[in-house]
């Protein structure tokens, strides 16, 4: 190890990196497994925000169908170009694990149908309940990209960490503790040397 300085001060000031390695390999460790913890707890939501959002759509494509039997689709398109209101969405952000993740909400997503801009006698039935359906769509559409963000920033968070410890684990640890085992050999092989050096001055004198 031609780089490595086979000295006291050097073996010391490698000691105190070891031990900060070690340290922060042991944060990075916890870090990761509690990372896999809340991402596991995520993609369950993932699973559960999935089956509701494809029901509910479903649902309102099935009301869609019944309502466009009934009602001419020149009536539907002229209510829904009536709606002057739209849903409003924020995205803010969250702290999950040390790891910044959307928060997504939403405003103004269900509306009754003097909410939604066009009147009494214009709408149905069956109209008002289809734009209920779709407004509970948007509601889980919100959810579900939430938690789908979520996942995917904790899943490459993972992956991050996971690297940092594998390196400090199989590389940057291994690799100093070598150096410093060099350093402590040399160390040892040149006091024999001082040693028996100062044995045969003895002898001499």
């Amino acid at each position: 190890m031609p780089d490595v300085k086979p000295t006291r001060s050097e073996l010391i000031a490698l000691k105190k990196k070891i031990k900060l390695a070690k340290s922060g390999y042991n944060l990075l460790k916890k870090k990761r497994d509690g990372l896999i913890l809340e991402f596991f707890e995520v993609l369950k939501k993932v699973k559960e925000s999935r089956g509701e959002l494809t029901e509910i759509y479903r649902g309102a494509i099935y009301k869609m169908s019944v309502t466009r039997t009934i009602e001419n689709d020149l009536h539907i398109k002229s209510i829904a170009l009536a709606i002057t209101e739209g849903p409003e969405v924020s995205i803010e952000e969250k702290n999950v694990m040390g790891l910044r993740v959307p928060k997504i909400s939403g405003k103004a997503l269900e509306k009754n149908f003097m909410g939604r801009g066009y009147g009494l006698l214009s709408s149905s039935i069956r109209i008002d309940e289809t734009a209920d359906a779709y407004e509970r769509v948007v509601e889980k559409v919100i959810i579900a990209a939430e938690v789908e963000i979520t996942l995917k920033k904790l899943l490459n968070e993972i992956e991050k960490t996971k690297r940092k410890v594998n390196a400090l684990e199989q590389i940057v640890i291994p690799r100093m503790e070598s150096s410093a085992a060099y350093i402590r050999m040399r160390l040892e092989e040149m006091e024999r040397e001082n040693f028996s050096r100062l044995k045969l001055i003895k002898k001499r004198i």
